[in-house]
Formats: C-alpha cells, sequence, structure tokens
C-alpha cells in the first residue's frame, strides 16, 4: 500500500507537471475555478507523510489558500465554487480519508488576492500549511461533510489592505477571514524553528528602516461578528501601532480591544503604513 500510494503520487505530479508545462506553451489562460479547486486538492495531498504500517498522516490542521481572483466577479466565480457541494472543505477531508488520515478538526480557510506572489510555486494560488492547538475529538464515525468546523459568519463587507509604505509580499490584498495577522516576514518561528504564527500581511525582511519597524507579531485585525464590524489591535509590538484617521493620529494601546476600523484608515505599524478599504 505504501508503494502503491508512492507511485500514484508520482504518477500525479508528474501529469500536473505535463498540464502546466502545456497550459504555459499554449498561453490557454486561467484555470477554470473547478480545476483549481482539484489542483489546490493535489496540492494538500502532496503534504502526506508516510507512518508505520503503511499509513500516512497529514501532519497539519489548518490550510490556508490564497487564490488570484482580480475583480469582484472573478472572487465571486471562485466563493461559489468553494462553498457548494462538495465544498473546499469536503474535497481535501475525502482525500485525507482516502489516504487513511484522521482529518478530524482541520480547517480550510481562502483568501483573495489581485496578483500572485514571486515566491507561489503556482500562477493561480498558494497553499499555506500550519499546526495549531488540537480541537475537540471527531467520532472517526463521522461523515467528511460533519467534520467541518462551525462556520465563521462571514464578513458583511470585504476587507482591502492597499501598501502605502514599506515592502510588503503584495502591494494590494484583500481578506474575508475573521482574523488578519500583520507583521514582518510571513512565518514567525520560535528558536527551535516551530511555526508559531503566520502574517497574512507579511512585510519582507529588509535591512531598511521602515520594515524594520515592524515586528514579527505586530498586529491583527478581527472581524466583530455582533457589530459587523473590523478592529484593529495591537500584539505588544517594539515600535507600536496606530491608525491616521482624517489626518488625525490615534495610538492603538498594546492589549487593548483595539480600535473599530473605517474605510479610509491609514494603519500605521512603526514606520509602514497600509490603506484600509471596507467595501
Amino acid at each position: 500500500m505504501n508503494i502503491l500510494h508512492k507511485v500514484k503520487r508520482l504518477e500525479a505530479g508528474m501529469t500536473r507537471a505535463v498540464e502546466r508545462a502545456a497550459r504555459e506553451w499554449s498561453r490557454s489562460g486561467a484555470r477554470e475555478p473547478l480545476e483549481v479547486v482539484d489542483a489546490i486538492v493535489d496540492a494538500v495531498s502532496d503534504r502526506l507523510e508516510p507512518a508505520a504500517r503503511g499509513r500516512y498522516v497529514f501532519p497539519f490542521n489548518r490550510v490556508h489558500v490564497t487564490v488570484v481572483a482580480a475583480s469582484r466577479d472573478a472572487r465571486a466565480r471562485f466563493a461559489a465554487v468553494f462553498e457548494s457541494e462538495p465544498t473546499l472543505q469536503d474535497r481535501v477531508v475525502s482525500r485525507l480519508r482516502d489516504a487513511g488520515c484522521d482529518p478530524s478538526g482541520l480547517q480550510c480557510a481562502v483568501t483573495f488576492a489581485p496578483r500572485r506572489s514571486p515566491d507561489w510555486h503556482t500562477p493561480d494560488f498558494h497553499v499555506d500549511f500550519a499546526r495549531g492547538a488540537p480541537t475537540t475529538a471527531i467520532p472517526a464515525a463521522v461523515s467528511a461533510a460533519e467534520t467541518r468546523p462551525e462556520p465563521v459568519a462571514p464578513a458583511a463587507r470585504e476587507l482591502t489592505l492597499t501598501i502605502v509604505h514599506g515592502t510588503a509580499e503584495q502591494p494590494n490584498y484583500v481578506f474575508s477571514l475573521p482574523r488578519v495577522n500583520l507583521g514582518r516576514c510571513a512565518e514567525v518561528r520560535d528558536s527551535l524553528s516551530r511555526l508559531v504564527r503566520t502574517n497574512h500581511v507579511a512585510f519582507v525582511d529588509l535591512p531598511e528602516t521602515s520594515n524594520r519597524s515592524v515586528s514579527r507579531q505586530h498586529a491583527h485585525i478581527e472581524y466583530v461578528d455582533a457589530g459587523r464590524h473590523y478592529r484593529l489591535r495591537d500584539d505588544r509590538s517594539a515600535h507600536g501601532t496606530s491608525i491616521v484617521r482624517n489626518g488625525r493620529t490615534v495610538l492603538v494601546p498594546a492589549g487593548s480591544r483595539g480600535i473599530r476600523l473605517e474605510s479610509g484608515d491609514e494603519i500605521v505599524l512603526g514606520e509602514a503604513r497600509a490603506r484600509v478599504g471596507i467595501s
């Protein structure tokens, strides 16, 4: 079983490589949403690790997918496919179960970006993997659909962040997540190289002053379901967090409940800045 699965993975990888090369050669354009979904599931499957007795394990419980969708129409098309039955979560769970893994507690999140980042391995999406605190165990007999975590109420409006000072991995970001981390470097690791945080808005670790003033775990934005708004919170950064609104600077005290964001605000992280759009 172990060898057979390796052979299947090798064949699938070769097939995807040939298809990718054919698309690039023919310049056939972007893939359809359903094709992207299949490719995402394959990318997740590629991270399976062999275990004892021919079994496989999936070492992560959080999957964050960023998809290129430059327009509102494109984002709507992808969202409709991701949320239709079987959902992206269902497809990932099913693939992991087929490999003999227990996907209980797995969480999938999707973010849209106007263009690909240079460090992506695929032209239309990127997948980040992480492992957080384990969630409550779910009986193995529960169906794949039932293993989905309770959905978070979607934000009423899209949150757009445009970098206006400093250098981030992308110039523009579009989110509909319940929490968006801001900081320096995409991944923050401890002294033992263990992943402790993933920054959704990641300022590049360059020696220039504006970027160096951004802490690795600088701040985060939360969507408050009850009030249907976003709040900016400082994560005890070294150089502080504030908001510039109508020419006035509002400090975000560390450890506080944060400041409510409005469209047109500029978030100040040390010396770096990002403009807020809420639509």
